[in-house]
């Protein structure tokens, strides 16, 4: 039985990306599909771009996010498999491929995910650091995924509608692993394939690296909080993120302390500290490596050491502080609903 694939796209403001996914998908030579974009009320001019490729065009009544437009493609889709992706994402030539091989061999309740390409689509340095980044940390435990990402999701359409589809009343983002953790406490076999690869387009610079920085931390910060989760092994909430921010924190505490007292005393165990966060980070490196080669990984690991975790903290900081007050008010108000646990739509 050759599977039948909606590939579904939410889009909100797209239109420096939408035609090149677009353009990426309908080069694959593939008639057992179906693209179902779903605009979110863009205000940008998306819509005269996304008429002009063939496929189905949904536009929602008004801003809802990113989880009601992949709900409500899946609601029209005609598919027995969805495959969920971005609109600032390119397709690769095998990735149907690819995707069909895995359905011939799992069972139903299995739910394949991919990953971004270590290279991206735009070039220059912070846009190909974080696409190296996503890379390294969502294939690492590819094995054992916690969760798997929207950028590249494929699941049967009867397992996606029996758990209800993703979470609307949620954080702006993280819906895809809340998604996952419902799916693997209802029994799913989450399986990452790195061979499944999309192109990002990121557009990053310094500033726009550091404010996904900060923004992406904070919602974990929330959620993990919530779930009761802070130290686990998840992705780009990696152990070895967080390892590393401690390292960093405490070269940074031993620093002010030596600067304050005026005592070099406090420098001692910087060297040491500084070869931890080597050691922890070295596959890391070597995937920075690896993907452009010995100047861009001495560049982009000198960022990722003292200047990311930085980053890193302002969004912890920032994400404990708001979900405490969340809690508290709740609290006052008398509700005892968990935060952020998400639940099914039926």
């Amino acid at each position: 039985m050759k599977h039948f694939i909606s590939i579904i796209i939410p889009n909100y403001n797209g239109s420096r990306t939408i035609g090149r996914c677009l353009e990426s998908i309908f080069a694959i030579n593939d008639d057992d599909r179906e693209v179902i974009v779903v605009d979110d009320c863009s205000e940008d001019g998306s819509l005269n771009i996304i008429g002009k490729y063939p496929g189905r065009h949904i536009q929602l009544g008004k801003h809802a996010g990113a989880s009601a437009a992949r709900n409500a493609g899946a609601v029209s889709s005609k598919g027995d498999v969805l495959f969920f992706i971005d609109a600032d994402c390119l397709l690769k030539e095998n990735s149907l491929s690819i995707i069909r091989n895995h359905l011939s061999a799992q069972s139903a309740d299995a739910v394949i995910g991919g990953t971004y390409t270590s290279v991206p689509q735009d070039p220059g340095f912070f846009s190909k650091f974080q696409s190296t980044f996503i890379n390294y940390f969502e294939t690492k435990n590819s094995g054992n995924p916690d969760y798997l990402a929207t950028h590249a999701l494929v699941i049967h359409a009867e397992t996606f509608r029996k758990l209800g589809g993703f979470t609307e009343n949620f954080l702006p983002i993280l819906e895809d692993v809340e998604f996952c953790h419902r799916l693997r406490r209802a029994g799913c076999r989450l399986i990452l394939d790195p061979d499944l690869q999309v192109r990002h387009i990121f557009n990053h610079s310094f500033v726009k690296s550091i404010r996904n920085a900060v923004t992406k931390t904070r919602y974990w910060i929330m959620y993990s909080l919530a779930n009761r989760d802070l130290f686990a092994d998840s992705g780009t909430a990696s152990r070895e993120i967080k390892l590393s921010g401690i390292v960093w924190l405490a070269m940074v505490l031993m620093a002010f302390l030596s600067l304050a007292s005026g005592q070099r005393r406090f420098l001692i165990p910087l060297p040491l500290l500084w070869a931890f966060g080597v050691f922890i980070n070295r596959y890391l490196f070597k995937a920075f490596y690896e993907a452009g080669g010995i100047f861009f990984a001495i560049k982009a690991a000198m960022y990722y050491v003292i200047v990311y975790p930085a980053a890193v903290w302002t969004g912890a900081v920032k994400g404990a502080v708001q979900y405490y007050l969340q809690k508290k008010m709740k609290s006052n108000q008398g509700g005892t609903r968990k935060l952020y646990e998400g639940t099914s739509k039926e």
